[in-house]
């Protein structure tokens, strides 16, 4: 893997003149991957806007198609365009009743469609408390494994994004995500992945501020980034600390 990759999840946010300033304010760099996750009715409109960095979506449907009203395919992100697709974020999971299954079908769904998943895992408070964090993030890995198996997630990336991380401002401490990241790799080793060739990135409040601690930690691969993702000076912030802490 040459470079970290830095993708924004722009979530329920956005118009067509706010997107346009936004893109306008930040610009592509050397040394850092870059994509944005944006709301479907979106992607046209951004995709002339993005110069180097990749577009992707936020969410997809297990299915092909069929009668499935108000679902967006794979097959269709890939025609936008889209080179990412989330999968499992904590919110789909928690507002929109996402099982472990399910988004195993999805990122198989994405890779059918020649496209990346983003298979997002992580772990509640309590979660985290009771000592169960590679407990629930192995059940979420699994799902996707059975799914996919080690050749899909050779083509993937995984996100860890602690749930009582999401939109609270309390990020992971470094040596948290640290810890996290080389647990997913070994999960992944042991699953005959080429856990050394998977992007690990962290989602979770991660901010200008923080981005270069966290990313000079050595198994975490970037970053999925919510919030400071929609501020242009904020989010280019964040790349230049990935660009700075080089090749994963």
């Amino acid at each position: 893997m040459p470079h970290k990759l830095v993708v924004g999840n722009w979530k329920l946010n956005g118009s067509l003149a706010a997107n346009e300033a936004l893109l306008g304010g930040c610009g592509t760099l050397v040394g850092v991957d870059m994509a944005v996750c944006v709301p479907f009715p979106y992607l046209a409109q951004v995709a002339p806007f993005l110069g180097g960095m990749a577009l992707g979506a936020q969410t997809v449907s297990e299915f092909q198609s069929g009668a499935y009203t108000g679902e967006v395919s794979a097959e269709m992100l890939a025609e936008m365009g889209c080179r990412y697709v989330i999968v499992g974020h904590s919110e789909r999971r928690a507002l929109f009743g996402e099982d472990d299954a399910t988004v195993g079908r999805k990122a198989a769904a994405v890779l059918r469609a020649g496209l990346v998943p983003i298979v997002c895992v992580g772990e509640s408070l309590a979660e985290r408390e009771a000592g169960r964090v590679m407990e629930v993030i192995g059940r979420q890995l699994g799902a996707v494994w059975e799914s996919i198996g080690e050749e899909g997630f050779s083509k993937a990336v995984v996100a860890y994004e602690p749930v009582w991380a999401i939109g609270t401002g309390r990020a992971a401490s470094a040596d948290e995500a640290q810890e996290a990241h080389a647990g997913i790799r070994r999960w992944l080793a042991e699953h005959d992945v080429l856990a050394a060739d998977v992007r690990i990135l962290y989602g979770g409040s991660v901010k200008a501020d923080n981005a270069a601690t966290l990313f000079a930690m050595p198994d975490v691969d970037g970053g999925l980034i919510g919030g400071a993702s929609l501020v242009a000076g904020d989010f280019m912030a964040i790349c230049r600390a990935a660009m700075a802490n080089g090749g994963c």
